[in-house]
Protein backbone atom coordinates (compact mmCIF):
# COMPACT_ATOMS: atom_id res chain seq x y z
CA UNK A 1 0.00 0.00 0.00
CA UNK A 2 2.99 2.15 0.66
CA UNK A 3 3.60 2.39 -3.30
CA UNK A 4 0.50 4.46 -3.78
CA UNK A 5 1.14 7.53 -1.42
CA UNK A 6 1.14 10.64 -3.68
CA UNK A 7 -0.04 8.97 -7.07
CA UNK A 8 -2.84 9.36 -9.19
CA UNK A 9 -4.15 5.68 -10.59
CA UNK A 10 -6.65 4.38 -12.63
CA UNK A 11 -9.13 1.46 -11.17
CA UNK A 12 -6.88 -1.06 -13.14
CA UNK A 13 -3.68 0.17 -12.02
CA UNK A 14 -4.88 -0.46 -8.36
CA UNK A 15 -4.94 -3.93 -8.92
CA UNK A 16 -5.93 -6.11 -5.64
CA UNK A 17 -4.22 -2.66 -3.40
CA UNK A 18 -8.24 -1.28 -4.52
CA UNK A 19 -9.93 -3.62 -1.80
CA UNK A 20 -8.17 -2.11 0.93
CA UNK A 21 -7.62 1.67 0.23
CA UNK A 22 -7.42 3.90 3.22
CA UNK A 23 -10.43 6.22 3.98
CA UNK A 24 -8.54 9.39 3.14
CA UNK A 25 -7.92 8.03 -0.22
CA UNK A 26 -9.26 11.30 -2.74
CA UNK A 27 -11.11 9.99 -5.29
CA UNK A 28 -12.37 11.99 -9.11
CA UNK A 29 -13.85 11.55 -12.24
CA UNK A 30 -11.85 10.39 -15.07
CA UNK A 31 -13.18 13.40 -16.80
CA UNK A 32 -15.52 16.05 -17.38
CA UNK A 33 -17.66 16.32 -20.26
CA UNK A 34 -19.27 19.85 -21.66
CA UNK A 35 -21.72 19.37 -24.12
CA UNK A 36 -19.08 18.92 -27.36
CA UNK A 37 -15.65 18.12 -25.69
CA UNK A 38 -14.78 15.89 -22.66
CA UNK A 39 -11.16 17.13 -20.49
CA UNK A 40 -9.25 14.46 -19.27
CA UNK A 41 -8.41 14.43 -15.22
CA UNK A 42 -5.21 12.83 -15.82
CA UNK A 43 -3.13 14.54 -18.69
CA UNK A 44 -5.20 17.89 -18.89
CA UNK A 45 -6.52 17.09 -22.99
CA UNK A 46 -9.57 17.89 -24.38
CA UNK A 47 -10.90 15.95 -26.84
CA UNK A 48 -14.22 16.45 -29.33
CA UNK A 49 -16.95 13.91 -28.09
CA UNK A 50 -17.37 12.37 -31.03
CA UNK A 51 -13.51 11.42 -31.73
CA UNK A 52 -13.67 9.65 -28.69
CA UNK A 53 -16.63 7.93 -28.21
CA UNK A 54 -16.67 4.63 -26.78
CA UNK A 55 -19.42 1.31 -27.84
CA UNK A 56 -20.47 2.35 -24.46
CA UNK A 57 -22.04 5.32 -22.67
CA UNK A 58 -18.78 6.58 -22.33
CA UNK A 59 -15.65 8.20 -23.80
CA UNK A 60 -11.44 7.81 -23.31
CA UNK A 61 -8.49 9.94 -23.45
CA UNK A 62 -6.45 8.95 -26.28
CA UNK A 63 -3.59 11.33 -25.28
CA UNK A 64 -2.58 9.27 -22.12
CA UNK A 65 -4.11 6.04 -23.52
CA UNK A 66 -0.20 4.36 -23.35
CA UNK A 67 -0.69 4.47 -19.76
CA UNK A 68 -3.40 2.50 -19.37
CA UNK A 69 -7.51 4.01 -20.63
CA UNK A 70 -8.96 6.95 -18.90
CA UNK A 71 -12.69 6.55 -19.18
CA UNK A 72 -15.42 8.97 -18.24
CA UNK A 73 -17.68 6.49 -16.45
CA UNK A 74 -14.78 5.45 -14.06
CA UNK A 75 -12.88 7.39 -10.93
CA UNK A 76 -8.93 8.06 -11.06
CA UNK A 77 -7.74 7.37 -7.55
CA UNK A 78 -5.06 9.34 -5.55
CA UNK A 79 -3.33 8.90 -1.67
CA UNK A 80 -1.95 12.21 -0.53
CA UNK A 81 1.79 12.26 -0.31
CA UNK A 82 3.55 10.89 3.32
CA UNK A 83 6.57 13.00 4.58
CA UNK A 84 9.47 11.01 4.55
CA UNK A 85 12.02 10.55 7.23
CA UNK A 86 14.88 13.09 7.01
CA UNK A 87 18.38 12.30 6.33
CA UNK A 88 21.29 13.04 5.22
CA UNK A 89 21.81 11.51 1.58
CA UNK A 90 24.12 13.19 -0.47
CA UNK A 91 27.97 11.31 -0.75
CA UNK A 92 29.17 13.23 -3.49
CA UNK A 93 32.27 14.78 -2.45
CA UNK A 94 33.48 16.37 -6.11
CA UNK A 95 34.36 20.53 -6.03
CA UNK A 96 32.24 22.93 -7.99
CA UNK A 97 33.74 25.24 -10.10
CA UNK A 98 32.72 29.03 -8.83
CA UNK A 99 30.40 29.10 -11.86
CA UNK A 100 28.57 25.91 -10.92
CA UNK A 101 28.43 26.71 -7.24
CA UNK A 102 27.10 30.30 -8.54
CA UNK A 103 23.87 28.62 -10.23
CA UNK A 104 23.80 26.13 -7.10
CA UNK A 105 23.41 28.95 -5.01
CA UNK A 106 20.23 30.30 -6.92
CA UNK A 107 18.75 26.50 -6.71
CA UNK A 108 19.09 26.67 -3.39
CA UNK A 109 17.34 29.84 -3.04
CA UNK A 110 14.95 28.77 -5.26
CA UNK A 111 14.40 25.85 -2.66
CA UNK A 112 14.05 27.85 0.15
CA UNK A 113 11.60 30.56 -1.64
CA UNK A 114 9.37 27.82 -3.66
CA UNK A 115 9.76 29.41 -7.02
CA UNK A 116 10.53 28.49 -10.59
CA UNK A 117 13.64 28.98 -11.81
CA UNK A 118 15.23 28.30 -15.88
CA UNK A 119 18.92 27.18 -15.78
CA UNK A 120 20.11 27.48 -19.36
CA UNK A 121 23.96 26.29 -19.07
CA UNK A 122 25.64 24.93 -22.25
CA UNK A 123 26.01 20.83 -22.71
CA UNK A 124 29.20 19.50 -20.33
CA UNK A 125 28.31 22.47 -18.21
CA UNK A 126 27.81 20.11 -15.07
CA UNK A 127 24.05 20.55 -15.10
CA UNK A 128 23.90 17.32 -12.90
CA UNK A 129 26.43 18.41 -10.16
CA UNK A 130 24.59 21.79 -9.98
CA UNK A 131 21.44 20.31 -8.64
CA UNK A 132 22.58 18.40 -6.03
CA UNK A 133 22.66 20.63 -2.72
CA UNK A 134 19.16 21.55 -3.73
CA UNK A 135 17.67 17.93 -3.78
CA UNK A 136 19.55 17.24 -0.31
CA UNK A 137 18.21 19.65 1.35
CA UNK A 138 14.43 18.91 0.28
CA UNK A 139 15.55 15.25 1.16
CA UNK A 140 17.20 16.04 4.69
CA UNK A 141 14.38 18.06 5.37
CA UNK A 142 12.10 14.78 4.93
CA UNK A 143 10.40 15.84 1.26
CA UNK A 144 10.39 14.37 -2.06
CA UNK A 145 11.99 15.10 -4.98
CA UNK A 146 11.32 14.33 -8.82
CA UNK A 147 13.75 14.41 -11.72
CA UNK A 148 11.77 13.68 -14.88
CA UNK A 149 13.55 13.98 -18.46
CA UNK A 150 11.82 12.81 -21.99
CA UNK A 151 14.29 10.62 -23.04
CA UNK A 152 14.49 7.04 -21.22
CA UNK A 153 18.57 6.85 -22.23
CA UNK A 154 18.89 9.90 -20.02
CA UNK A 155 16.92 8.93 -17.22
CA UNK A 156 18.66 5.81 -16.86
CA UNK A 157 22.78 7.88 -17.17
CA UNK A 158 20.44 9.97 -14.36
CA UNK A 159 19.66 6.78 -12.17
CA UNK A 160 22.81 5.38 -12.44
CA UNK A 161 25.01 8.54 -11.58
CA UNK A 162 22.74 9.42 -8.72
CA UNK A 163 22.74 6.23 -7.25
CA UNK A 164 26.64 6.70 -7.11
CA UNK A 165 26.39 9.82 -5.42
CA UNK A 166 23.75 9.68 -2.96
CA UNK A 167 23.05 6.94 -0.12
CA UNK A 168 19.03 6.10 -0.58
CA UNK A 169 17.52 3.90 -2.83
CA UNK A 170 16.19 5.85 -6.57
CA UNK A 171 13.32 4.50 -8.18
CA UNK A 172 13.44 4.64 -11.93
CA UNK A 173 10.34 4.77 -14.08
CA UNK A 174 9.93 4.53 -17.78
CA UNK A 175 8.07 2.61 -20.11
CA UNK A 176 10.56 -0.84 -19.67
CA UNK A 177 11.02 -0.53 -15.48
CA UNK A 178 10.07 -2.25 -12.59
CA UNK A 179 7.35 -0.63 -10.46
CA UNK A 180 7.33 2.19 -7.89
CA UNK A 181 8.55 1.91 -4.96
CA UNK A 182 8.32 4.82 -1.82
CA UNK A 183 11.45 6.80 -1.56
CA UNK A 184 12.05 10.27 -1.90
CA UNK A 185 13.97 10.42 -5.02
CA UNK A 186 12.20 9.65 -8.08
CA UNK A 187 14.10 9.63 -11.84
CA UNK A 188 11.32 9.03 -14.47
CA UNK A 189 10.58 10.06 -17.87
CA UNK A 190 8.07 13.26 -17.87
CA UNK A 191 5.25 10.56 -19.01
CA UNK A 192 5.41 8.96 -15.99
CA UNK A 193 4.30 11.96 -14.41
CA UNK A 194 0.92 11.51 -15.10
CA UNK A 195 0.80 8.56 -12.64
CA UNK A 196 1.90 11.00 -9.83
CA UNK A 197 -0.37 14.09 -8.12
CA UNK A 198 0.22 16.70 -5.34
CA UNK A 199 3.55 14.13 -4.50
CA UNK A 200 7.25 16.54 -5.17
CA UNK A 201 8.35 19.14 -3.39
CA UNK A 202 11.06 19.75 -5.60
CA UNK A 203 10.41 19.45 -9.24
CA UNK A 204 13.41 18.69 -12.16
CA UNK A 205 12.84 18.70 -15.78
CA UNK A 206 16.16 17.86 -17.30
CA UNK A 207 16.79 18.42 -21.14
CA UNK A 208 13.06 20.49 -21.00
CA UNK A 209 13.41 21.69 -25.02
CA UNK A 210 13.57 17.48 -25.96
CA UNK A 211 10.85 16.01 -27.70
CA UNK A 212 7.83 14.71 -26.63
CA UNK A 213 8.43 17.21 -23.52
CA UNK A 214 9.06 20.64 -25.43
CA UNK A 215 5.85 22.64 -25.75
CA UNK A 216 3.69 19.33 -25.06
CA UNK A 217 0.54 21.05 -22.94
CA UNK A 218 -0.22 17.33 -21.55
CA UNK A 219 2.96 17.14 -20.08
CA UNK A 220 3.38 20.52 -19.19
CA UNK A 221 -0.01 20.15 -17.08
CA UNK A 222 2.04 16.75 -15.61
CA UNK A 223 4.14 18.57 -14.46
CA UNK A 224 1.94 21.42 -12.79
CA UNK A 225 -0.27 18.21 -11.08
CA UNK A 226 2.72 16.43 -10.38
CA UNK A 227 4.38 18.50 -7.76
CA UNK A 228 2.82 20.01 -4.64
CA UNK A 229 0.93 23.44 -5.22
CA UNK A 230 3.96 25.44 -3.29
CA UNK A 231 6.74 22.91 -4.40
CA UNK A 232 9.82 24.39 -6.54
CA UNK A 233 9.82 23.70 -10.22
CA UNK A 234 13.76 23.85 -12.09
CA UNK A 235 13.90 24.08 -15.80
CA UNK A 236 17.55 22.83 -17.43
CA UNK A 237 18.06 22.66 -20.70
CA UNK A 238 21.33 23.96 -22.99
CA UNK A 239 18.48 24.98 -25.50
CA UNK A 240 15.83 26.94 -24.41
CA UNK A 241 12.38 26.52 -26.02
CA UNK A 242 10.07 29.46 -27.31
CA UNK A 243 7.33 28.96 -24.35
CA UNK A 244 10.20 29.19 -21.53
CA UNK A 245 11.63 32.35 -23.29
CA UNK A 246 8.39 33.71 -23.38
CA UNK A 247 7.87 33.54 -19.47
CA UNK A 248 11.48 34.53 -18.60
CA UNK A 249 10.41 37.44 -20.80
CA UNK A 250 6.72 38.40 -18.77
CA UNK A 251 8.64 37.74 -15.33
CA UNK A 252 7.11 34.60 -14.91
CA UNK A 253 10.03 32.46 -14.59
CA UNK A 254 13.27 33.54 -13.49
CA UNK A 255 16.72 32.95 -15.68
CA UNK A 256 20.27 31.73 -14.99
CA UNK A 257 22.83 30.85 -17.34
CA UNK A 258 26.49 29.19 -17.65
CA UNK A 259 28.34 29.91 -20.56
CA UNK A 260 31.01 27.79 -19.73
CA UNK A 261 32.13 23.82 -19.15
CA UNK A 262 33.11 22.77 -16.14
CA UNK A 263 36.34 22.30 -17.41
CA UNK A 264 36.74 25.77 -18.62
CA UNK A 265 36.93 25.05 -22.13
CA UNK A 266 34.79 26.43 -25.19
CA UNK A 267 32.27 23.90 -26.75
CA UNK A 268 33.99 22.47 -30.05
CA UNK A 269 32.61 24.09 -32.93
CA UNK A 270 31.30 21.74 -35.87
CA UNK A 271 32.41 21.99 -39.58
CA UNK A 272 30.32 21.56 -41.99
CA UNK A 273 31.55 19.07 -44.83
CA UNK A 274 29.86 18.42 -48.35
CA UNK A 275 29.34 14.86 -48.85
CA UNK A 276 28.17 14.19 -52.35
CA UNK A 277 29.43 10.55 -52.36
CA UNK A 278 29.56 7.90 -48.85
CA UNK A 279 33.53 7.65 -50.27
CA UNK A 280 33.99 10.74 -48.72
CA UNK A 281 32.60 10.10 -45.66
CA UNK A 282 34.32 6.95 -45.46
CA UNK A 283 37.45 8.46 -46.10
CA UNK A 284 36.96 10.87 -42.76
CA UNK A 285 36.27 7.97 -41.05
CA UNK A 286 39.47 5.87 -41.66
CA UNK A 287 41.18 9.22 -41.27
CA UNK A 288 39.48 9.09 -37.62
CA UNK A 289 40.04 5.74 -36.65
CA UNK A 290 43.60 6.42 -36.98
CA UNK A 291 43.86 8.13 -33.90
CA UNK A 292 42.00 5.49 -31.88
CA UNK A 293 39.37 8.07 -30.58
CA UNK A 294 35.87 6.31 -30.19
CA UNK A 295 33.43 7.65 -32.81
CA UNK A 296 29.72 8.36 -32.35
CA UNK A 297 27.81 8.48 -35.79
CA UNK A 298 24.74 9.93 -35.83
CA UNK A 299 22.19 9.27 -38.57
CA UNK A 300 18.52 10.52 -39.28
CA UNK A 301 16.21 7.53 -39.20
CA UNK A 302 16.62 3.83 -38.27
CA UNK A 303 16.45 2.44 -41.66
CA UNK A 304 19.15 4.72 -42.93
CA UNK A 305 21.48 4.15 -40.09
CA UNK A 306 20.94 0.06 -40.09
CA UNK A 307 22.25 -0.21 -43.61
CA UNK A 308 24.71 2.87 -43.16
CA UNK A 309 26.15 0.70 -40.55
CA UNK A 310 26.17 -2.57 -42.17
CA UNK A 311 28.07 -1.08 -44.88
CA UNK A 312 30.42 0.15 -42.40
CA UNK A 313 31.08 -3.72 -40.68
CA UNK A 314 32.21 -4.39 -44.46
CA UNK A 315 34.50 -1.33 -44.77
CA UNK A 316 35.90 -1.83 -41.83
CA UNK A 317 36.00 -5.27 -40.83
CA UNK A 318 38.68 -4.51 -38.22
CA UNK A 319 36.37 -2.40 -36.02
CA UNK A 320 33.86 -3.29 -33.58
CA UNK A 321 30.85 -1.61 -34.76
CA UNK A 322 27.70 -1.25 -32.85
CA UNK A 323 23.81 0.36 -33.56
CA UNK A 324 21.34 1.72 -31.28
CA UNK A 325 17.76 3.37 -31.87
CA UNK A 326 14.71 3.49 -29.90
CA UNK A 327 13.63 0.04 -31.82
CA UNK A 328 16.87 -1.55 -29.81
CA UNK A 329 16.16 -4.18 -27.97
CA UNK A 330 19.93 -4.19 -26.41
CA UNK A 331 20.29 -0.31 -26.06
CA UNK A 332 21.19 -0.32 -22.75
CA UNK A 333 24.00 -3.12 -22.88
CA UNK A 334 25.22 -1.48 -26.49
CA UNK A 335 25.61 2.34 -25.29
CA UNK A 336 27.59 0.43 -22.33
CA UNK A 337 29.85 -1.85 -24.31
CA UNK A 338 30.55 1.70 -26.37
CA UNK A 339 31.53 3.45 -22.93
CA UNK A 340 33.48 0.64 -21.65
CA UNK A 341 35.55 0.51 -24.91
CA UNK A 342 34.26 -2.54 -26.53
CA UNK A 343 32.68 -0.77 -29.34
CA UNK A 344 35.06 1.69 -31.28
CA UNK A 345 32.34 2.93 -33.44
CA UNK A 346 28.68 3.32 -32.50
CA UNK A 347 26.22 4.35 -34.85
CA UNK A 348 22.64 5.47 -33.43
CA UNK A 349 19.74 7.77 -34.48
CA UNK A 350 18.80 11.30 -32.30
CA UNK A 351 18.32 8.87 -29.03
CA UNK A 352 21.82 9.75 -27.74
CA UNK A 353 21.56 13.19 -28.75
CA UNK A 354 21.60 14.28 -25.30
CA UNK A 355 22.15 13.12 -21.77
CA UNK A 356 24.53 10.79 -22.39
CA UNK A 357 28.53 11.41 -21.77
CA UNK A 358 31.14 9.41 -23.34
CA UNK A 359 34.40 10.21 -22.58
CA UNK A 360 37.14 11.45 -25.44
CA UNK A 361 34.31 10.70 -28.47
CA UNK A 362 34.61 12.35 -32.19
CA UNK A 363 30.84 12.97 -33.45
CA UNK A 364 30.30 12.55 -37.29
CA UNK A 365 26.44 13.81 -38.23
CA UNK A 366 25.58 12.16 -41.78
CA UNK A 367 23.05 13.60 -43.56
CA UNK A 368 22.76 16.50 -41.42
CA UNK A 369 20.84 18.64 -43.81
CA UNK A 370 17.77 16.16 -43.22
CA UNK A 371 14.82 17.71 -41.58
CA UNK A 372 15.08 15.57 -38.18
CA UNK A 373 18.39 17.53 -37.62
CA UNK A 374 16.70 21.11 -35.97
CA UNK A 375 19.30 23.39 -34.46
CA UNK A 376 18.44 22.43 -31.00
CA UNK A 377 19.33 18.81 -32.26
CA UNK A 378 22.74 19.31 -33.55
CA UNK A 379 23.56 21.96 -30.99
CA UNK A 380 23.13 18.49 -28.65
CA UNK A 381 24.64 16.29 -30.54
CA UNK A 382 27.74 18.44 -30.99
CA UNK A 383 28.00 19.07 -27.32
CA UNK A 384 28.94 14.71 -26.97
CA UNK A 385 32.00 16.01 -27.74
CA UNK A 386 34.82 17.22 -25.89
CA UNK A 387 33.07 16.56 -22.33
CA UNK A 388 36.08 14.99 -21.06
CA UNK A 389 38.28 16.70 -19.29
CA UNK A 390 41.10 14.51 -20.49
CA UNK A 391 40.01 15.16 -23.88
CA UNK A 392 38.43 18.84 -24.13
CA UNK A 393 38.14 18.92 -28.07
CA UNK A 394 37.26 16.50 -30.30
CA UNK A 395 36.25 16.57 -33.90
CA UNK A 396 32.48 17.22 -34.87
CA UNK A 397 31.89 16.77 -38.38
CA UNK A 398 28.48 17.59 -39.99
CA UNK A 399 28.13 15.60 -43.54
CA UNK A 400 25.54 17.39 -46.00
CA UNK A 401 24.63 17.79 -49.58
CA UNK A 402 23.86 21.10 -48.72
CA UNK A 403 23.98 23.68 -46.03
CA UNK A 404 20.26 23.69 -44.11
CA UNK A 405 19.28 27.06 -42.05
CA UNK A 406 19.54 25.11 -38.69
CA UNK A 407 23.02 23.61 -39.42
CA UNK A 408 24.18 27.17 -39.94
CA UNK A 409 22.18 28.44 -36.68
CA UNK A 410 23.65 25.68 -34.32
CA UNK A 411 26.85 26.95 -35.71
CA UNK A 412 26.58 30.22 -34.90
CA UNK A 413 24.39 29.98 -31.79
CA UNK A 414 27.60 27.56 -30.24
CA UNK A 415 30.05 30.09 -31.42
CA UNK A 416 28.00 32.73 -29.35
CA UNK A 417 27.94 30.61 -26.48
CA UNK A 418 31.48 30.58 -26.77
CA UNK A 419 32.02 34.31 -27.14
CA UNK A 420 29.80 34.56 -23.95
CA UNK A 421 31.87 31.65 -22.16
CA UNK A 422 34.68 34.46 -22.50
CA UNK A 423 36.23 32.81 -25.76
CA UNK A 424 37.44 34.53 -29.07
Amino acid sequence: MDNLYGRLLTRQELGDDFENLPKDTETFPGMSITPKSVTCHRCGTTSSLQAVKLEIPAYFCPECLHLGRVRSDELLYHLPQQDFPPQDSLLWSGQLTPYQAEISKELMAAVDQKTQILVHAVTGAGKTEMIYAAVARVISSGGAVGIATPRTDVARELHARLSRDFSIPISLLHAESEPYFPTPLVISTTHQLLRFRHAFDLLIIDEVDAFPFADNDALYFAAEQSRKPTATLIYLTATSTDKLDKLVKTGQLKQVSLSRRFHGNPLVVPKVIFSGSEKRIYRHIKKQRETGFPLLIFAPVIAFGQSFTERLRRLFPDEKIGFVASTSEERAEEIDRFRQGQLTILVSTTILERGVTFPKVDVFVVNSHHRLFTKSSLIQIAGRAGRSPDRSTGLVYFFHTGLTRDMTRAISEIRQMNRLGGFT
